[in-house]
């Protein structure tokens, strides 16, 4: 089953207000399992935090795995709601046999992939054709743009990663990323390794900058909320939560919360708190 409840056995007190002669409604603690893309974890906490101040029943458990594991953790009854940081491709949410839907899914939130350098770095603008040929490894000197002379060090993200899978979609466009790039597990390693070694470039959701960075703007287009929604910044993606088809009312209303007013108060609040470190 989707939903687990928290404890074997639960007692309910019945907390009776003065003068009322009914008690309140009690709910069975829930817990939802979240698992999927390292890059929609902070969203996701400050969205789950603010869900569980109004269904104090509700529980929730992060998984940081990739989107790609986070759909089979959904498909093997592993998690309830799978965090997606790229499109669901046709075998993901059809049945091949049958053609019917497999996965349901809403989008929470258009992002901005960021092209990250150490902070000690001068350069700040590059041009997607520069980024290409330099990501292939046909640009291996910061000096060949204008920087120290200093070589350069490719920073990328694993086989599964929703960022990579869109990050070559869009900025490799079929050609191949050199092979002496450094692969990082999850978000936080890609800022870490950038911020602590001053030849690196790599990649990296809006929403999961930090100190020690420089963002780059990509055919002078700076990545910002407006140039981010308007599309207009060339390397944007949507966050999706991703469910079975027919999902249990609780996964449902987590979901529902997700795009709602309140709820997209807390996407807006989240992204613009997570940028005002690196870009400047």
């Amino acid at each position: 089953m989707s939903r687990r409840y928290l404890c074997a056995a639960f007692a309910l007190l019945a907390l009776i207000a003065p003068g009322c002669g009914q008690p309140p409604t009690q709910h069975s603690p829930v817990l939802l399992r979240l698992s999927g893309s390292t890059s929609m974890q902070a969203l996701l906490h400050d969205l789950a935090e603010a869900y569980s101040e109004r269904q104090s029943h509700v529980a929730f458990e992060f998984t940081a795995v990739g989107s790609t594991a986070g759909i089979e953790h959904l498909r093997r009854g592993q998690a309830d709601l799978a965090l997606v940081s790229r499109g669901l491709t046709q075998q993901e949410e059809y049945d091949s046999r049958t053609g019917k839907r497999k996965l349901a899914y809403t989008v929470v939130a258009r992002d901005g992939i960021t092209v990250i350098v150490n902070d000690g770095n001068p350069l700040r603008e590059i041009t997607m054709y520069q980024m290409r040929n330099l990501l292939e490894g046909q640009i291996t000197d910061w000096a060949e743009l204008g920087g120290a002379d200093e070589e350069i060090v490719v920073v990328s993200r694993e086989d599964g990663s929703g960022t990579r899978v869109v990050f070559e979609e869009l900025v490799m466009r079929g050609h191949r990323m050199t092979p002496t790039a450094v692969i990082m597990p999850s978000s936080d390693a890609v800022r870490g390794y950038v911020s602590a070694h001053d030849g690196a470039i790599g990649y990296l959701s809006i929403g999961c900058l930090g100190s020690g960075l420089a963002v780059l703007e990509v055919d002078a287009v700076r990545p910002a909320q407006q140039t981010i929604e308007q599309g207009t910044y060339p390397i944007t993606r949507q966050f999706l939560l991703v469910s079975l088809a027919e999902p249990e009312p609780e996964i449902a209303d987590f979901m529902q919360f997700a795009r709602s007013l309140p709820g997209q108060a807390i996407v807006r609040q989240t992204y613009g708190g997570a940028r005002s470190g690196a870009l400047r």
